[in-house]
């Protein structure tokens, strides 16, 4: 864990010193990366936008909307390439992948059946925060409800992380390493989560090999 602290140390920093440069705007730059699969942190970015709130920069409000705004663009990115990803990669050339059909129909179903709530309270997870607009573009989730509930799940997330910078003033960097390991919890559950539906998946496969679990079911 404290060697994949010291990974990200020169990525916060550079988060550090963009918002020290330029603001907002640098809030806004490095929110969309993160929001478009490219792993900047936000905690970083937010926290120290916090205290400069708390330095009287800009306000929580300010910072709060222009970080959840960034993050519903920087969704609209990593949508895009799911959505048309879909058609001219997976469809296409699925089978070389070993990414069948049966897999992208899956895929919708989950995303018509609990699309809302995997693309809302997502946004307030570390880590998979980052990259749940890919499959949601992938199973063509409606965009605009799928804007409505990026930018309603940013929301809580980015006020909070702003939030605690501000109240923590010059302690920000405290509570940046500390959220590191609430980011490792986070991860090892998702790890944790996948072997598990691999080990399902197998199981419930029997004598189909071909087909995923969610057909075998149906």
């Amino acid at each position: 864990m404290f060697v994949l602290a010291s990974l990200t140390d020169p990525i916060v920093n550079l988060a550090v010193d963009v918002v020290d440069a330029i603001g907002l705007w640098g809030v806004f730059v490095l929110m969309l990366l993160e929001s478009a699969c490219i792993p900047v942190p936000s905690e970083a970015t937010m926290l120290f936008a916090g205290f400069r709130v708390a330095e009287g920069e800009y306000s929580l409000l300010a910072a709060t909307l222009v970080g959840s705004f960034a993050n519903l663009v920087g969704s609209w990115i990593a949508y895009g390439v799911g959505y048309y990803g879909r058609v001219d990669i997976l469809e296409k050339h699925g089978k070389k992948l070993h990414i069948k059909p049966s897999y992208l129909q899956w895929a919708d179903r989950w995303f018509e059946k609990h699309g809302d709530a995997t693309v809302f309270f997502t946004r307030m997870l570390p880590i998979i925060r980052t990259f749940i607009s890919l499959p949601a573009g992938v199973a063509r989730m409606p965009f605009w409800r799928f804007s409505i509930l990026t930018f309603l799940g940013c929301l809580p997330w980015v006020f909070l992380l702003t939030w605690i910078g501000k109240q923590a003033g010059d302690n920000w960097d405290d509570w940046k390493d500390s959220l590191h390991y609430f980011d490792y919890a986070v991860a090892a559950i998702i790890v944790g989560g996948v072997v598990y539906l691999i080990v399902k998946n197998r199981r419930n496969r029997g004598g189909r090999p071909g087909e995923p679990a969610a057909d075998a079911a149906s």
